[in-house]
């Protein structure tokens, strides 16, 4: 992975070079990012299964707090660069406003400043200088065009013209390392998603998913050739099974990867994804998005009314759509909410590489590839269950200004009114969520690591 590439002493250092203007609200935002982050920390600590500390210290700093606890780890340097990049944003933010026309969907997603609500990385960008990160982060709502890249015939894999679409932060990269990659020049402008390396084009049009050597929160954001095979077909099916339920899935339309000396290369693919369909009147909207504004939950109307529509329109349907064989992971980046005049009338999904399919409750085997397939059910509801129940809604119930009980009890009301076959289990099993802490501490940072809260809608 990636290393870490600037702290926040490095940040401010190149910050003074390139942006000078930006210092002293950098500054002023420091302590408030350091409060986030380890506000995150001391979550991590209280749930996760942590490795034992080497010592523990009582501070302020969460950098700190890593170094005494876990002398060593990659952590102590991802936790400083997430703490920079966050006061970064915060010091580079707008005032919020609710953005109209057709492109406030992009501006909404660039609205989000502190990202991942429960990881202490949700600002890395290891990999990134400074100059990088404004330049091509969400969240500093730059726009950009994305190099276009022809391909040797015979080292195309996947459908359409042998072009790669590539960010421009990583095609300089890949044409120095494949110099039979040329030049076919740039698409026009797009602007980046909550997913830095995911853009859409100003005006209009399909989305385009772009592979980048960065690590952000956990991973490398790469597109593996299992997710060029697999999204059409994952599209098909979801259409397929979600077609009397108010959930739209914006197919995966087209994919490809260049073949390099270890087959389709991770590194050098992308894919096209469906634009959101809105009729005059409706607005989309990202569930994490929402959480993490006090304007959008204010223009959203009574907390009650919108978890009762939510309970209906979302969290009922994805229990149906679990019920016949795909758990989606309906997360804050994910997951739209279409609403009009307030009210939350359909769903937008995006994103299929993180879904699991169970073939014996498909009743077919479709072929797909990678971790994808799965035929354990508890795999299967921990997917949604962490993703909708653990980390969605628990953010957003924490968000509204209402009596959380209340919320959770009309959550599961709506669930009860529709049930699946796994609607007793989402309702009084332990909420799992993602132990992200624990994960960049293991030896493999990649596995997956659970822990569990209690369930607030058991009886």
């Amino acid at each position: 992975m990636p290393p870490p590439t600037a702290g926040t002493a490095q940040t401010r250092a190149e910050l003074t070079a390139l942006r000078p203007g930006l210092v002293a609200a950098y500054d002023a935002a420091l302590p408030g990012a350091r409060a986030a982050i380890l506000h995150r920390l001391r979550l991590a600590v209280a749930r996760e299964p942590l490795p034992p500390p080497a010592a523990v210290v009582d501070t302020d700093d969460p950098v700190a707090l890593v170094a005494t606890r876990w002398p060593g780890s990659r952590l102590v340097a991802e936790v400083d660069n997430s703490v920079a990049n966050l006061a970064l944003a915060r010091a580079n933010a707008v005032p919020e406003t609710i953005p109209t026309g057709p492109e406030s969907l992009a501006r909404l997603e660039q609205s989000l400043v502190d990202g991942h609500p429960l990881h202490p990385c949700c600002r890395t960008r290891a990999g990134m200088t400074v100059a990088d990160v404004l330049a091509y982060a969400p969240e500093h709502r730059p726009v950009i065009r994305l190099r276009r890249l022809r391909v040797p015939a015979g080292r195309w894999h996947g459908g359409g013209m042998p072009i790669l679409y590539a960010h421009p932060w990583q095609a300089p990269r890949l044409m120095a390392q494949y110099p039979w990659l040329t030049s076919a020049g740039v698409t026009r402008p797009v602007r980046p998603l909550m997913s830095l390396r995911t853009v859409a084009p100003v005006g209009g049009g399909p989305h385009v998913k772009t592979a980048v050597d960065v690590q952000m929160t956990s991973a490398v954001r790469t597109v593996s050739p299992a997710a060029v095979h697999n999204g059409p077909i994952l599209s098909a099916l979801l259409e397929r099974i979600t077609a009397d339920l108010p959930i739209d899935v914006l197919a995966e339309t087209a994919a490809g990867a260049v073949i390099t000396d270890d087959g389709p290369d991770r590194r050098l693919a992308h894919l096209i994804r469906q634009a959101p369909r809105l009729a005059a009147g409706e607005t989309a909207v990202p569930l994490g998005v929402l959480a993490a504004s006090p304007m959008l939950l204010r223009a959203a109307g009574d907390p009650y009314a919108l978890m009762e529509q939510l309970g209906r329109v979302l969290f009922a349907p994805l229990a149906r759509v679990l019920e016949r064989g795909v758990a989606l992971e309906a997360h804050g980046q994910n997951t739209l909410l279409v609403m009009r005049d307030g009210r939350v009338t359909r769903v937008l999904y995006r994103d299929l590489g993180g879904v699991r399919v169970h073939a014996g409750r498909l009743r077919q085997d479709l072929g797909l590839k990678g971790d994808i397939p799965t035929d354990d059910e508890t795999e299967l509801r921990t997917k949604l269950a962490a993703a909708a129940l653990g980390t969605v809604a628990t953010q957003l119930i924490g968000a509204l200004d209402a009596d959380p009980a209340h919320l959770w009890k009309i959550l599961a009301a709506g669930m009860r009114a529709d049930p699946s076959a796994d609607t007793a289990a989402l309702l009084s099993e332990p909420l799992p969520v993602k132990a992200t802490t624990a994960m960049r501490l293991a030896e493999n940072p990649l596995d997956d690591i659970w822990t569990h809260l209690p369930n607030p809608m058991a009886a």
